[in-house]
């Protein structure tokens, strides 16, 4: 299947966290690992021979059950990922990489590995700084982690596979900003949703397959007629988005969301790694210099200026910051995000959210009246 470029469907394989390309490699024998942040390095793991996944929690309608190990006041994403987790829709991974994310993300964790149960997990420590020698400390901890797989899956991982899996990375890195510069287009041959979808795929399959995949849809995308008839050009910025729900129903009201400041989406595509040495510090120098999230304190200036540049690029007539409600890490980043873009002229609608796609329903008079104050301006 890895070798098929029937590309038309793309968006809609990431539906669910299940799809025919992991089927697949999982029929072979071959292993796959789950990590929990866009922090993790995927090359690392991909050049192990293991497939990377990113969870999430795509499909979660209710937090039953993760609701008696984690407490309702916390993050409604995290309770949904393990929610999924003890409903047995990963039990196809060989293990689970966790890191200092957020401590609502951590804790999901703790109580996955000690429920559910995996038969590798591994605890990364990610620094909070990208000077010269947070970039060292991350190395030698690259290196830990990959002691730790070698021993776990008895593979080897050696500079060649790692640069290959740079290479093979960084090349779905530049297909995605190829797809994403679509959408400076006056009319973008795109939804929001589509593009959406199609970033999330790309952290839920293998990367050589989603390649082969993206290059023949890209192919197939020139020959579509463009979106008219949008009220607002929109970004949004802010928690997880690994659920189309909420871009769906603001595009529903009129509004198009042509670029994004989230871990599914841009941030995790924007730039590509580039050589810094060995390829271990190449890895460890990218994944604490590209653009980031909260949890990197010291880049709010430089997360400000990213939003700035993207809404001035795709031409944004407005901001929408949807955040998780008891995020602390977004929530702490309000405040100069509301100063910066009230400086620069730009609307900002704010939004306290959960994660179930039944509750966006709730937001809909604020997202269908922000397009609407949009629309007369």
């Amino acid at each position: 299947m890895e070798g098929t470029k029937v590309a038309t469907n793309l968006p809609e394989l990431a539906a669910t966290i299940m799809n025919p390309y992991v089927e697949e490699w999982k029929a072979q024998g071959r292993p796959a690992v789950g990590y929990i942040c866009s922090y993790i390095p995927k090359e690392v793991i991909h050049a192990a021979g293991i497939l990377p996944y990113r969870v999430g929690a795509r499909g979660c309608d209710s937090t039953d059950e993760a609701d008696v190990w984690m407490a309702p006041i916390t993050c409604s994403f995290a309770r949904c990922c393990l929610e999924m987790a003890l409903k047995g829709e990963y039990d196809f991974l060989d293990g689970l990489i966790s890191m200092n994310t957020c401590e609502c993300m951590r804790r999901m964790c703790d109580n996955w590995v000690h429920e559910v149960g995996v038969p590798y997990s591994y605890y990364m420590s990610v620094p909070y700084k990208s000077d010269a020698g947070a970039v060292e400390f991350y190395e030698e901890e690259l290196h830990h982690f990959q002691e730790s797989i070698e021993k776990h899956f008895g593979v080897s991982i050696t500079d060649e596979s790692l640069e290959n899996s740079i290479q093979v990375s960084n090349e779905t890195r530049h297909l995605l900003r190829k797809l994403h510069e679509l959408r400076k287009q006056k009319a973008p041959p795109l939804t929001g949703a589509e593009i959406q979808k199609i970033a999330i795929l790309s952290t839920a399959m293998p990367p050589e397959a989603f390649n082969s995949l993206l290059e023949a849809f890209l192919e197939e995308v020139d020959t579509r007629q463009g979106i008219t008839g949008h009220q607002a050009r929109l970004m949004v910025i802010g928690s997880p988005m690994d659920d189309t729900g909420l871009t769906e129903t603001i595009e529903e009201f009129g509004g198009l969301i042509v670029t994004d400041a989230t871990c599914y989406g841009a941030y995790s595509y924007w730039d590509s790694i580039q050589p810094a040495g060995s390829p271990w510090r190449s890895v460890a120098s990218y994944y604490l210099n590209r653009p980031g999230c909260p949890r990197m304190p010291q880049k709010s200036g430089d997360r400000l200026a990213y939003i700035a540049e993207m809404a001035k690029a795709f031409e944004v007539d407005g901001i929408v910051f949807q955040r998780m409600l008891f995020c602390n890490l977004w929530g702490g980043e309000t405040l100069p995000l509301e100063e910066g873009l009230e400086e620069m002229e730009i609307p900002l609608l704010v939004l306290d959210r959960e994660y179930i796609p039944g509750a966006v329903g709730q937001l809909r008079t604020r997202l269908q009246a922000f397009i609407e104050m949009i629309k007369g301006v």
